[in-house]
């Protein structure tokens, strides 16, 4: 593949932005917080972005009223537009060849500028390579980092730091990762760096040690201070980190595992030690993977996690008018929605202390009536019926024939019957073509309203860090 840029140029033409180049781009501060809406090119030290993957309109919403409801607060992204602290914008996240992007080639718009087909992470239909934006700041002297409580080879965090003609090649993100000193990797995917379980059998935790990365593999290590480097390499878990709800009520979980707001946390005040600045994607990517599963308990609690590191992010900007905030998603999946029904249905949600993933963990073929009444029970508090029950073995034993036969999995099976007594219910279990939300602030910002191309983020964050691209003239 032939390593380019936007322009065809290579990966030298990015150059840092001195004054001679510099464009006001407005001016204004936030009375609230001190965090500056416009600014000049160049002024944003930091940049923070965050993704609930796999966010319907429907997801932001609910999360929302459930904070409303259950804590009397409204949630932290919603507080950002009541007061009108914010640039809104709707955003066109389309791939190169389909109208349903993946969330490969969803962060590769981002992580690039470019749009490329599904499947793939910054490379073009015809093998180029295009420079991910943490090389580029990185090579600008900025310090760079990855958080997601999905693998950390996954597609979100790749598209900002690999390139590869798969999403699959993860144990070679993982290694183009540590060839490209990416600074802070927190997540899952334990079985990318485990010699063990890699198909080459490359120790990469020992390669990461010998490059001077601390290694955290348990939650207490995170913040351990006898490590030698602020690079460092947190993994969780085998792959993905565990939902949210689960996490909550599992005391072992609690202990081993760090929460996305935690990592944030971690992250922030590692990478921000550097006088140059740092630029970062956060991720709550299993947002997602609930919406394609239709549970309702994923896809709610790990929403709210995710608000919860927004607010990790407020309480670091605040009062600086240096970082550049933006808060999205790649895609809607599944569009869920409270439908028309007394409020009591949407409040139980409330008592769930499992996912739909853990109710079916331990059902299979075999399972009785009784035995699939009792985990859904367990898992919701929820008292579903023996037809119900039977419905959903009948999706397991693939005798399930619903009309919109997409809907026929004990996944969607078991969604509808609990929505049955929420009344939260989905068009489908995959992603969606909706325009998604985006909001942002900080210097840069003035230029994300109205309706903007994925493609555009990549130039807003490069201009705002000062970071441009130009042909070279030997």
């Amino acid at each position: 593949m032939n390593k380019i840029n936007g322009n065809g140029h290579d990966r030298r033409t990015f150059l840092k932005k001195g004054a001679l180049f510099t464009t006001i781009l407005g001016s204004g501060l936030w009375s609230s917080t001190g965090c500056g809406i416009g600014s000049n090119e160049g002024d944003s030290r930091n940049i923070i972005f965050l993704v609930s993957d796999g966010m319907s309109s429907g997801t932001l919403t609910m999360a929302d009223v459930m904070l409303r409801r259950r804590d009397g607060r409204t949630s932290n992204w919603l507080r950002l537009y009541e007061e009108g602290r914010v640039q809104r914008a709707l955003m066109d996240m389309a791939s190169a060849n389909r109208i349903v992007t993946c969330s490969a080639a969803a962060s590769s718009s981002w992580g690039c500028g470019h749009r490329v087909n599904n499947g793939v992470v910054n490379v073009g239909p015809d093998g180029e390579e295009y420079p991910p934006i943490l090389s580029i700041m990185r090579d600008s002297g900025k310090s760079t980092g990855l958080v997601t409580t999905t693998r950390i080879t996954h597609a979100t965090p790749a598209g900002f730091a690999a390139n590869v003609e798969a999403r699959g090649l993860e144990d070679e993100i993982a290694v183009q990762y540590l060839d490209r000193k990416v600074d802070v990797l927190l997540g899952g995917g334990n079985r990318h760096y485990d010699p063990e379980q890699r198909e080459d059998g490359r120790d990469l935790y020992s390669e990461y040690r010998a490059a001077g990365y601390h290694v955290a593999r348990h939650k207490t290590e995170l913040s351990w201070r006898g490590a030698p480097t602020d690079r460092l390499l947190g993994i969780f878990a085998g792959s993905h980190l565990p939902f949210t709800l689960d996490h909550m009520n599992a005391p072992d979980l609690r202990e081993k595992v760090p929460t996305l707001a935690e990592m944030t946390d971690i992250a922030l005040q590692k990478l921000s030690k550097n006088p140059n600045g740092f630029i970062i994607q956060i991720e709550g990517g299993r947002v997602d993977h609930a919406a394609h599963g239709n549970d309702l308990g994923g896809l709610i609690y790990d929403q709210i996690a995710f608000d919860e590191t927004i607010g990790v992010v407020l309480d670091f900007v605040e009062n600086r008018n240096d970082t550049l905030v933006i808060i999205t998603t790649d895609h809607g999946n599944a569009n869920p929605g409270f439908n028309s029904s007394p409020d009591a249905g949407f409040d139980r949600i409330q008592r769930f202390r499992h996912t739909s993933s853990w109710i079916q963990s331990e059902l299979d073929h075999q399972s009785t009536i009784a035995q699939i009444r009792d985990r859904v029970y367990a898992a919701t508090g929820l008292e579903i019926t023996r037809d119900e029950a039977e419905v959903y073995l009948q999706a397991v034993r693939g005798t399930y024939a619903p009309v919109y036969r997409r809907m026929s999995g004990r996944s969607s099976a078991l969604g509808q019957i609990l929505a049955n007594y929420t009344h939260v219910n989905w068009v489908g279990g995959s992603h969606t073509a909706d325009y998604v939300e985006l909001c942002s602030f900080g210097p840069g910002s003035e230029a994300l309203k109205g309706f903007v191309m994925n493609t555009a983020l990549f130039n807003v964050m490069t201009k705002a860090a000062g970071v441009y691209e130009m042909e070279m003239r030997l």
